[in-house]
């Protein structure tokens, strides 16, 4: 790069966030190393309103909003997301180019006595921050009591002790970015937990018309993880885009074609509707949205609408 400027990277404040965009930053000065980079930390609504519910502060943007209007009024070059806080569509003017390679996106058990799902009794609590792993638990055990929690994972984690929980489930990938993978229990297969749309994957937000940092970062997007994310994130926009829902999807790249197994669950547990399906990488986006157009076509306009009605 024969331009040399300071690049500023926004980031939210947690240990997970600054972890993640750590990362980032040291990609891009070992590929580089004349270009100077650093962090910019931001809070976001969500973090300011860490102890209620994200259902009930509005899962809309409540993690990327700041940052957003960051990137737009030029404080910062570049945000680096959870594309799970984020919703489907990014404001005009700024757009989402580079996904680098996704962590393991699936969901895993954290518990007390190191017991399995299948062996908590019946009552059990489980903590969760989630609509999503709630409810598709509260369907596969329906004993189970979901205890909402908040707080950054390391908080999470702790809970589990200080409120005499039993469990809590939380993401793998934010396990293994902190080095905490001794301490999970047992990874959720999807055919109990389908994972959120997005999760385990970081993506780049930047201005479009701001051509170079797009060449900067380039190289860090993973098109297999770009593409099966776009199949996710189209799948969510046809739910209205909020990332606090009671959806799950989740894509694979596997050669030539892409695969999503999506779900959506009613806020009791009582009716889980999932479907899943395969196209050419192309067409991933119009997979997510044919995806999401059986699943509503199956009952999933009625449990969407009784959830917002919960809000």
């Amino acid at each position: 790069m024969s331009k040399l400027k300071i690049m500023k990277v926004g980031s939210r404040g947690s240990a997970l966030a600054l972890t993640q965009s750590k990362w980032v930053v040291e990609k891009i000065k070992e590929k580089h190393p004349g270009v100077g980079v650093e962090i910019v930390i931001i809070k976001t609504t969500g973090d300011k309103l860490s102890n209620a519910p994200l259902s009930e502060i509005g899962g809309k943007g409540v993690f990327s909003k700041e940052l957003e209007e960051a990137l737009l009024r030029k404080d910062v070059d570049l945000a680096v997301h959870s594309l799970k806080d984020m919703p489907a569509e990014t404001p005009a003017g700024l757009h989402i180019p580079v996904v680098p390679l996704r962590e393991d996106p699936r969901d895993v058990l954290v518990s007390r006595g190191g017991k399995r799902l299948e062996k908590l009794p019946k009552g059990a609590l489980i903590g969760t921050s989630s609509l999503r792993r709630g409810c598709q638990l509260k369907h596969r055990f329906p004993g189970f009591k979901i205890v909402p929690i908040r707080g950054n994972l390391g908080t999470r984690i702790r809970k589990l002790e200080a409120e005499n929980l039993d469990a809590v489930v939380v993401a793998m990938a934010g396990m293994n970015r902190m080095g905490m993978t001794k301490k999970i229990t047992q990874i959720i297969p999807d055919d109990i937990i389908v994972p959120a749309i997005g999760q385990g994957a970081l993506g780049l937000e930047l201005r479009s018309d701001d051509a170079y940092t797009a060449q900067l970062v380039s190289f860090l997007d993973d098109p297999p993880s770009r593409i099966a994310v776009q199949a996710e994130r189209a799948f969510l926009k046809c739910f209205g885009g909020g990332c606090q829902l009671p959806i799950g999807a989740h894509a694979e790249v596997n050669e030539d074609v892409v695969n999503i197994v999506a779900v959506v669950a009613s806020l009791d547990g009582k009716i889980l509707i999932k479907d899943q399906a395969t196209a050419g990488l192309q067409f991933a986006e119009l997979l997510g949205r044919c995806t999401a157009q059986r699943i509503l076509s199956r009952g999933g306009k009625e449990i969407l609408a009784s959830a917002y009605r919960c809000e």
